[in-house]
């Protein structure tokens, strides 16, 4: 399934209202956390402010093939499109297991403050219908925003190897999908790769969310640029005094940008593919085969 990007608010709305009449605050809910680390009621609160996003599904394939070559990550505030978002990626980054027997893709994630971390929370979309499976399975009251795991991810000056973050209740986090959050994260800043649109919603769904007091500010849809091919010529080719008898395709790469004041501070900027080698050389193609294993 997948949920058109106007229609991210209303999906938003009844997940908020039927995460609130499951009554998780009597303390009996399965996702609760020790002491007051409420993950339900953080989820609810940070649903209610989150800035909503959809990714398009050129833009989800880049993230994920972005992400498998990013080697760490910070997750400050600053560091993210906004404090609070809610992101649907088109296509979904993997799998996971919602019960014994039922695989879905992971198609949103949700982000907010954590008790000392970012809160990640993944969902998949249409959870009744995923749900219905199950035997006797009373799915009237479940959210069409399934929320299936947490990631606790640490707050830090300096990027945190991906290959080392922190397991939280014993379980570490997927590397695909955080690495692919913060692909996207660095993605969608950089207006070369990345265009932003808004789209509002109806004026009866605005007026909805109004009374719902919930945001109408609408969803930013975020797509690849038309012009990002391997179609620009590297300006710096053949100038290592080498010649080249042949064209050749460099892949994207993430680069260690130098920014600000006097250069000064440094963040990860992805470089897209390029061609090299002299003017009017054959381009020399060798056969590729992708496999992304979920």
């Amino acid at each position: 399934m997948s949920i058109r990007p106007l229609k991210l608010p209303k999906v938003r709305a009844q997940t908020i209202r039927r995460l609130a009449d499951l009554g998780f605050d009597r303390g009996d809910s399965p996702f609760m956390l020790p002491g007051d680390d409420r993950v339900v009621d953080r989820l609810v609160t940070h649903l209610r402010a989150a800035d909503l996003y959809w990714i398009s599904d050129d833009m989800t394939a880049l993230s994920v093939h972005a992400g498998e070559q990013l080697a760490a990550a910070r997750w400050a505030t600053a560091d993210r499109p906004s404090p609070i978002g809610l992101a649907v990626f088109d296509g979904g980054l993997g799998m996971a297991d919602v019960a014994p027997g039922i695989h879905a893709p992971v198609q949103a994630l949700a982000w907010g403050p954590g008790p000392g971390s970012t809160l990640i929370v993944w969902h998949l979309l249409d959870g009744p219908e995923l749900l219905s499976a199950l035997p006797g399975a009373d799915v009237s009251g479940v959210p069409p925003l399934l929320a299936v795991r947490e990631d606790r991810l640490p707050v830090t000056d300096e990027p945190v190897s991906l290959d080392d973050l922190p397991a939280h209740k014993g379980m570490r986090p997927s590397r695909t999908i955080v690495a692919a959050l913060a692909a996207a994260w660095h993605l969608m800043q950089q207006p070369q790769l990345a265009d932003r649109t808004m789209r509002e919603p109806s004026r009866a769904d605005a007026r909805a969310l109004r009374r719902a007091a919930l945001p109408d500010d609408g969803v930013t849809l975020v797509t690849l640029r038309r012009q990002y091919t391997p179609t620009d010529r590297d300006p710096d080719a053949g100038t290592d005094g080498r010649r080249y008898r042949h064209r050749w395709v460099v892949s994207g790469h993430w680069r260690n940008q130098p920014y600000g004041p006097g250069r000064s501070k440094r963040r990860q900027t992805w470089i897209p593919s390029y061609v090299k080698g002299p003017e009017g050389a054959p381009l020399l193609v060798t056969e590729k085969v992708n496999v992304w294993r979920r």
